[in-house]
């Protein structure tokens, strides 16, 4: 303890404070403070004499002793599926700057898409005292952070809805995403459409997947369960589905992706192929644009910038109910949803 104190004296105790600077300037403690702080009613004389104060002193603002005596940490913590899923990574920026233009710090983790793991992180977040949280959940039942929430950690929940809780949450329209790409595929000539997609489970793939059945009965299409296939993103699934549906007596002749990983898988099995099935994908992917890959895109540093700017709303002192935003997504065609069936 002794030799713990020794160093902390030497880290901390000869740092200069603001009353080291008023008194090297010349001025009250309340001035040197409106300074730092950009507060208004110091003349520009007055300010220079005090910035000079604090280059030559080496002064740094104590910014966690200042949070602290408001009862704030000036933190946010942000749970993600993946970190190295590259839609999360504007996402993540996004939430990042807006904290940053708030002066605090983000922490963030990744559930892996485990319901425990997520529920692990978002506590041990809780329990270093953030301020607010960010989650994009993977379980069902968010009950467990009410305690958490009634004890002022502002909570949002991006990309999917929280479970069994009522809180605010920002999300995009992947149904109406889904149905718009199917509806594309169909306007150019296709009947027998595959679709694959995330686990059922996931919101996200679940809307999906709603947005595909809704655009074939909107054009009176039959769907063959057999163009249907949900589970796990490993391309090693979606290859198996992909080759399922391209094979047989009724093979498709378009697939719409459900998300930019099975785009990813199904755009490399495609290349192997003499002739061309139509793809269109949700979530834009890189190198999209110069492979020709049609894409409904969603801004996911939109969702990142809108979840974190309710967060701190909420951090500002907003009670107002829970509230839902759904944000539209964009076609791009770029010729891959553009290819019509074979006879056509």
């Amino acid at each position: 303890m002794a030799e713990f104190a020794r160093r902390n004296e030497t880290r901390y105790g000869n740092r200069p404070t603001m009353k080291d600077v008023a008194a090297r300037a010349g001025v009250g403690l309340k001035t040197v403070s409106r300074v730092v702080n950009g507060e208004p009613g110091v003349t520009p004389d007055t300010e220079r004499r005090v910035q000079e104060a604090i280059e030559a002193l080496g002064f740094r603002r104590n910014d966690s002793a200042r949070v602290l005596r408001k009862g704030r940490t000036a933190s946010i913590g942000l749970v993600l599926e993946d970190l190295a899923d590259p839609f999360y990574g504007p996402l993540s920026r996004a939430v990042e700057e807006v904290a940053r233009a708030h002066g605090a710090l983000l922490i963030n983790g990744s559930s892996a898409e485990d319901p425990d793991r997520e529920q692990e992180l978002v506590l041990a977040l809780c329990a270093r005292r953030v301020d607010g949280l960010i989650v994009i959940p993977a379980g069902h039942d968010h009950r467990y952070l009410e305690p958490e929430i009634k004890a002022g950690v502002a909570t949002v929940f991006v990309d999917r809805p929280a479970g069994r809780i009522d809180a605010d949450a920002v999300l995009t329209d992947s149904y109406g995403g889904a149905r718009e790409g199917v509806a594309h595929l169909i306007a150019h000539g296709h009947r027998s459409i595959g679709f694959i997609g995330d686990q059922p489970r996931i919101h996200t793939a679940a809307e999906r997947l709603r947005g595909y059945r809704a655009a074939m009965a909107d054009a009176g299409l039959p769907v063959d369960e057999r163009w249907v296939s949900l589970g796990s993103t490993d391309p090693a699934r979606v290859r198996a589905a992909t080759e399922a549906m391209l094979s047989g007596t009724e093979p498709v002749t378009a697939l719409f992706a459900g998300n930019n990983r099975v785009t990813v898988t199904a755009v490399r099995l495609l290349a192997g192929r003499d002739a061309p099935i139509a793809l269109v994908g949700f979530d834009d992917i890189e190198l999209a644009d110069l492979l020709g890959i049609t894409v409904i895109a969603q801004d996911a540093a939109a969702l990142g910038r809108t979840a974190a700017e309710r967060l701190f709303r909420r951090l500002d002192g907003v009670s107002e109910a829970p509230t839902r935003v759904e944000l539209t997504t964009r076609l791009l065609a770029r010729g891959s949803g553009e290819v019509p069936p074979p006879g056509a």
